[in-house]
């Protein structure tokens, strides 16, 4: 479904070529739940901003069901990132004088549409899903950190994507909310979308189908240590 062909990402800042992402090749089939681990700065953020369209490459290319990502003009980007892509980041980011339920359904309006009546049973059914639906008339500020993960979660399930970027998701939640939140990204693969996701968690590092390494702008096999176990499938 995602394949990349010879990524590379090159920054250049105070006369000086950072070389962030070199040559990257990778296949990610349809229904897979891919995990990305290894230390600050090896490139994992930049790859996955790099398939979702949310950054442009140097070098390379992303294919999506066949169809070169970058080549599209930037409107059809954009209907991409939009209607096939969904995105959950370290922070929530939800619109703090919206209520949750509101926030859940903020990419719809995205879209260029109002949300609907069929719209608003989705989103409520979302927040079923993740497991807060009594908080839909709440404001951001009223949930917890790990309820405003939820939220966001929802949120990026809305438009039915069909692949989920997650950027370390549970990366300041504590490890009862971690493990629940983990818990819910496996049932949603289970469910057939797609999943990428950064993590430094290496104890979760095999949650999903399958585990690769990054370390200095390269793709390597998995690196973890297996004596950690705070996921068991």
């Amino acid at each position: 479904m995602i394949t990349v062909e010879n990524l590379s990402k090159i920054y250049h800042s105070g006369g000086q070529t950072i070389k962030v992402l070199e040559s990257i090749n990778l296949e990610v089939p349809d229904g897979e739940f891919l995990t990305l681990t290894g230390r600050s700065g090896g490139g994992k953020t930049t790859l996955l901003s790099l398939m979702g369209g949310l950054t442009r490459p140097t070098a390379g290319k992303v294919f999506i069901d066949g169809v070169e990502l970058w080549g599209l003009p930037e409107s059809e980007l954009a209907k991409v990132r939009n209607q096939k892509f969904g995105f959950v980041f370290q922070f929530a980011s939800l619109i703090p004088t919206l209520k949750v339920l509101d926030n859940v359904m903020l990419p719809i309006s995205f879209s260029g549409r109002r949300p609907t009546m069929e719209d608003q049973v989705r989103a409520q059914a979302l927040l079923e899903t993740v497991g807060i639906s009594e908080k839909a008339r709440s404001f951001p500020g009223q949930l917890s950190g790990g309820q405003q993960r939820r939220v966001a979660i929802a949120r990026a399930l809305i438009n039915n994507p069909n692949v989920l970027f997650a950027d370390e998701p549970t990366g300041d939640l504590d490890e009862e909310t971690e493990r629940s939140i983990m818990q819910l990204f496996k049932e949603i693969n289970e469910s057939g979308t797609t999943i990428v996701m950064v993590t430094h968690a290496m104890c979760f590092a095999h949650i999903g189908s399958k585990a690769l390494t990054m370390r200095e702008g390269a793709l390597i096999g998995y690196e973890g240590d297996g004596g950690m176990a705070c996921w068991t499938k």
